[in-house]
């Protein structure tokens, strides 16, 4: 054997430096199925092409293309730390999809970003499912993504997630604040859980009080119950806006109550939420319980049970409620909107 033979043969490879090509191509094997039952009208090839290409559907006059991008934050610490992979991917989805929906935009596509130290195939591939069940119930298809293995970026066994969702609306349907006025109705519709914000803090919770992840919570675990997936509000809310046109929608995400209500009252006016108008779950419950936390930095931190807010005429209230509830959702009316005194929060819990 020639010397060049001998030096080639025992060279440094990919493989050598952490990155295993083979692994990441078995991982697009074994999520083309999962991509494949998100088809909807507008896919137009197959996964694993360089770019992923979507018709936007026929019949808008003027189509607007509404992008949303996001993570999961720090519930993946939860998720890793219990090996619980099965619902993170539904929550990158809905924290993309219930974003753009807030507009009035029907989800179109999505696309997934998974990094990671070394691609574990079974733990990928339970995360792309569950991202493939987080577009089913958005309605929009898993056209691409990417997976980047990067060792000496994470620690063994973690990774991280980013989602991008693009949905379309008619320009004349977008939904702003700019018909929101005195008297209108605050509608809450209920959360599944603390959704994917407020994680730090429910770690810290976790810590404080050396809870047990595996003890029982209700009818599940406890960690179980902290990794609840988000609740994806898009075909209700779709349906709704067939029948009801509302002043204005308002995820309940990072900032909880008064950060996201905040962003759909405009100047002058006042959001008034009633406390009394709902019971925070018993995971909301759990966590202020446990962390000695004051009721104010629940409702800023958390969506303490309200996942999404309408706000609409109070004479379309009945219908809409009547409407949601037929779809599986828990609505309640949370309170008003007011005129604002100089010396009032735009957003005041009561």
């Amino acid at each position: 054997m020639s010397q060049s033979s001998s030096d080639e043969s025992s060279g440094l490879t990919y493989r050598d430096a952490g990155v295993d090509i083979d692994a990441g191509e078995s991982l697009i094997d074994a999520i083309k199925p999962v991509a494949k039952s998100t088809r909807r009208p507008g896919c137009m090839d197959d996964l694993g092409g360089f770019g992923a290409m979507f018709q936007i559907p026929a019949g808008y006059k003027e189509p607007i293309l509404v992008s949303g991008t996001d993570g999961v934050g720090t519930k993946l610490r939860l998720a890793i730390d219990t090996g619980i992979h099965d619902t993170v991917g539904i929550d990158l989805v809905a924290m993309c999809a219930n974003d753009i929906l807030v507009q009035g935009a029907e989800p179109l596509f999505f696309l997934d970003y998974f990094a990671t130290g070394r691609l574990d195939i079974d733990t990928a591939t339970s995360v792309v499912r569950g991202i493939g069940e987080g577009c089913r119930q958005a309605g929009a298809a898993l056209i691409g993504g990417e997976t980047a293995e990067m060792p000496g970026m994470y620690e063994e066994g973690d990774y991280d997630l980013a989602g991008f969702c693009v949905g379309v609306v008619e320009k004349a349907d977008i939904i702003d604040m700019s018909a929101v006025a005195e008297g209108d109705v605050l509608l809450a519709i209920a959360s599944s859980g603390p959704h994917s914000n407020g994680y730090s803090l429910i770690r810290k919770v976790i810590e404080v009080s050396n809870a047990d992840l595996d003890s029982r919570f209700g009818d599940t675990t406890l960690g179980r119950a902290l990794l609840e997936p988000t609740r994806i509000y898009a075909k209700p809310i779709l349906a709704l806006l067939q029948e009801i046109r509302p002043h204005a929608l308002a995820h309940i995400t990072g900032g909880g109550l008064p950060g996201n209500i905040s962003r759909v009252i405009p100047d002058g006016l006042c959001a008034v939420v009633e406390s009394g108008s709902w019971d925070m779950p018993a995971v909301f419950n759990w966590i202020q319980d446990n962390g000695n936390i004051v009721r104010q930095e629940m409702y800023s931190t958390f969506n303490c049970g309200m996942g999404m807010l309408l706000v609409l005429g109070s004479s379309d209230a009945p219908a809409a409620i009547k409407l949601l509830e037929e779809r599986g959702e828990q609505v309640w009316l949370a309170g008003r909107v007011e005129k604002q005194t100089s010396d009032e929060e735009r957003v005041r819990i009561v």
